[in-house]
C-alpha cells in the first residue's frame, strides 16, 4: 500500500530534478579533451563532443559565448573549456555549456609568460630608467620583421607617407617559431655592428599566442634591453602584449603605430621650422625698435641740455658705435640661427640625396585616381620587365625598362 501512495513522477519531472542537482552540485569548472562531432549551426551556436580515451560528453557554447574565441575550432582540435555541467531535459542528456575556450597548452603557456614576466621584471628589465629616449629626427629607421609579413607593407606605407626622406634598412628574420628568437637576436647584432640606423622598430602582425611566443623568450629579452639602439616594438594587435613590450624603449599597440611613433612628419616638421623662423624675426624687429625708442630718449634728453658741444658729439658718436655694435651682434645672430634652419631644411631635401651620387627608382601607382601618379619603389618585388619605370637622377630623369630582375 505504502508504494502505491508514493509520488509518481513525470519524465520530465525527472530529468528537471536531475537538471537541477546537478546545477547545485558543480560550479565552474575547467575541462580538456579532443573536439568531436562539431556543428556551427546557422544561429551562430556551436555543437560538439569533448571526448578522450575514457569517454565522451556532450557540448553547446551559445553565439554570445563563442564570439569570444578567436579561432574556429575543428573535429580533432585539443581545446580546454570553462563549462556549467546541466543536464538537457528534453534528450534526458548530461551536457556542458561551454563559457569560454581556449587551445589546450595556452593554460601552461599563460603561466610561463607571467613566470617569466616576474622574474625580469624583478631583474629591472621593465624599469623606466633603463628605457632610452626614442630620438625626435632619426637619420634612418632599422625594421626587424620577415620579409613575407604583411606588418612589413604596413610598416613601408606609413614611413612613406610620413618621412620619406628617411632611409629604411630590414633586417629580416623568422617571426614564428622555434628558430624565431634566436633569428632576432641575431637581427639586432647585426644592427648593432652596422652603426647603421638610430632607432629599430621590432614589428610582427597579429596572431594567437602561439604564434607570437617566440617574443615571449628570456634571451630575446635580455638582448633588447642590452642593445644599444633604442627600439620600438609593434607586435599584435593593441590587445596583445609581449615580454618584447615590457623590455622595448616604446610599445605601439600596432606595426603601423610603430612606424607613426619612430617617424616625424616632414610636412609638421617644415611648418616647425617656419614657425621658429618668424619668432626670430620678431624678436629681431622688436629689439630694434626698443633701441630706436632708446635713441630718441637720449636724443630728447640732449636736446634739453647744455652740454659741451664737442663733449655731446662724442658722447652721440660713441651710442651710435654702441648701437651699431649691437645691432650687428643681433643680426649676426640672426643669420647664424637663419643659417642653421635653412641647413636643416636643407637636409630634408632629397635633391641632395640625389646629388651623393643615388637614385630613385619610380612606378606608376595603380591604385591612384590621378594620372602619372607615381610612388617610389621600396620592394624588390614591384619590379618587373612588363613595366616601364622612371629613375630620376640629380641632373634629370629617364624612363627605363628591365629586360631581367634577378632577386638576391
Amino acid at each position: 500500500m505504502s508504494e502505491i501512495s508514493r509520488e509518481i513522477l513525470s519524465v520530465g519531472d525527472l530529468n528537471r530534478a536531475i537538471a537541477s542537482s546537478l546545477e547545485e552540485r558543480f560550479d565552474t569548472l575547467w575541462v580538456s579533451g579532443e573536439i568531436s562531432n562539431f556543428k556551427a549551426y546557422d544561429s551562430g551556436h556551436w555543437y560538439f563532443s569533448l571526448k578522450d580515451e575514457e569517454g565522451q560528453i556532450r557540448c553547446v557554447m551559445f553565439r554570445g559565448r563563442n564570439s569570444q574565441v578567436g579561432f574556429m575550432p575543428q573535429s580533432g582540435d585539443l581545446v580546454e573549456v570553462a563549462a556549467n555541467l546541466g543536464f538537457y531535459v528534453p534528450r534526458g542528456d548530461i551536457q556542458l555549456t561551454v563559457q569560454s575556450m581556449r587551445r589546450a597548452g595556452v593554460g601552461g603557456l599563460c603561466e610561463a609568460f607571467l613566470k617569466l614576466k616576474a622574474k625580469l621584471a624583478k631583474a629591472g628589465l621593465f624599469d623606466a630608467e633603463r628605457k632610452r629616449e626614442i630620438p625626435t629626427h632619426p637619420r634612418s629607421i632599422g625594421i626587424i620583421t620577415s620579409p613575407q609579413a604583411a606588418a612589413l607593407k604596413d610598416v613601408l606605407s606609413t614611413l612613406a607617407r610620413r618621412a620619406p626622406h628617411i632611409p629604411i634598412v630590414i633586417y629580416p628574420t623568422l617571426v614564428q617559431g622555434p628558430d624565431a628568437p634566436s633569428g632576432i637576436i641575431a637581427a639586432l647584432k647585426a644592427a648593432e655592428q652596422e652603426h647603421a640606423v638610430d632607432v629599430i622598430l621590432l614589428v610582427r602582425g597579429g596572431g594567437s599566442i602561439e604564434d607570437l611566443w617566440a617574443f615571449n623568450d628570456e634571451q630575446l629579452a635580455y638582448a633588447i634591453a642590452q642593445s644599444p639602439i633604442p627600439t620600438v616594438s609593434g607586435v599584435g594587435h593593441e590587445t596583445d602584449v609581449t615580454i618584447a613590450d615590457f623590455v622595448a624603449d616604446l610599445r605601439a599597440p600596432t606595426p603601423t603605430g610603430a612606424a607613426e611613433l619612430a617617424a616625424p612628419r616632414r610636412d609638421q616638421m617644415l611648418q616647425e621650422l617656419d614657425a621658429i623662423k618668424q619668432t626670430l624675426l620678431q624678436r629681431v624687429n622688436q629689439r630694434i625698435e626698443r633701441d630706436a625708442q632708446t635713441l630718441d630718449q637720449l636724443a630728447l634728453r640732449l636736446s634739453h641740455a647744455l652740454p659741451n658741444p664737442d663733449r655731446m658729439r662724442e658722447q652721440i658718436q660713441g651710442w651710435q658705435k654702441r648701437l651699431n655694435q649691437s645691432w650687428l651682434v643681433q643680426v649676426e645672430n640672426w643669420k647664424r640661427d637663419q643659417g642653421h634652419f635653412q641647413s636643416q631644411l636643407e637636409m630634408l631635401n632629397p635633391q641632395r640625396t640625389l646629388e651623393r651620387g643615388y637614385a630613385v627608382i619610380l612606378i606608376n601607382s595603380k591604385k591612384s585616381q590621378e594620372e602619372n601618379a607615381m610612388h617610389a619603389v621600396r620592394n624588390p618585388q614591384e619590379l618587373n620587365t612588363d613595366s616601364v619605370f622612371e629613375v630620376r637622377l640629380a641632373e634629370g630623369q629617364v624612363e627605363v625598362e628591365f629586360l631581367r630582375v634577378t632577386e638576391d
